[in-house]
């Protein structure tokens, strides 16, 4: 490799765009190997709590909490809810919000930055979302949580210890201040070469797209 571009991602693992903006990203990062064989990608996961709030213990789905914590009117919730679902299928993911159990992610979170540490995060990263979407497990119960940090490579006793080490609550915490600082207001977030932005989910034409113009821009500043 004769280069490296590093991509900085903020993300929510309750967060369904995170989930389709992670599988766009991972096809546009594909589309741009095959144009760019001799570029590689530095890929980092953030923290970014879109509900904070969230009780650890709440009783219900998605469409429970969306109603009863949120106020939001149950017949709009169940149309968004559908339409998520049907865009997710198109990109090859399983939405079950109806067995979806909603629950603080502070302590997946903590994981990611476990899984950092390993090498694992990408892993990791993959294996929450579809524990979340798809298959309706309880992320605030750390026995789930050990269970599937071992699905991801990562020793499940180091995954308890984690979940409880204040180390890695900090980390959280920094990630919340620098998205802050970035004027991230909602996720997912995308910072190329730590100057350039996209928010959103994008299609995978439009993040390769990005990764091309990293390199051009690169190519058009002078170096001292």
């Amino acid at each position: 490799m004769t280069d490296t571009i590093r991509v900085d991602i903020w993300s929510d693992i309750a967060c369904p765009w995170c989930y389709i903006g992670k599988r766009r990203f991972d096809a546009g990062a594909q589309l741009f190997a095959q144009q760019h064989p001799d570029v590689a990608l530095e890929v980092e996961t953030h923290s970014y709590e879109l509900a904070p709030d969230a009780p650890e213990d709440f009783a219900g789905d998605e469409i429970d909490f969306l109603v009863r914590h949120k106020g939001m009117p149950r017949a709009d919730v169940e149309s968004m809810l559908g339409q998520m679902t049907e865009l997710a299928a198109s990109e090859g993911l399983e939405y079950h919000f109806d067995r979806l159990q909603h629950v603080n992610t502070r302590r997946a979170h903590r994981l990611l930055h476990l899984a950092k540490n390993h090498g694992l995060q990408a892993e990791m990263s993959e294996r929450l979302f579809a524990a979340y979407f798809t298959e309706g497990k309880n992320l605030a119960d750390p026995d789930v949580l050990a269970a599937l940090a071992a699905d991801a490579g990562l020793d499940a006793d180091d995954a308890r210890a984690a979940l409880t080490d204040e180390a890695y609550g900090d980390a959280v915490d920094r990630d919340t201040t620098r998205a802050r600082m970035l004027g991230v207001t909602g996720v997912p977030f995308f910072l190329f070469d730590q100057q350039y932005s996209i928010p959103g989910a994008q299609s995978a034409e439009i993040f390769a797209d990005a990764l091309g113009r990293v390199l051009q821009l690169r190519e058009q500043t002078p170096t001292e």
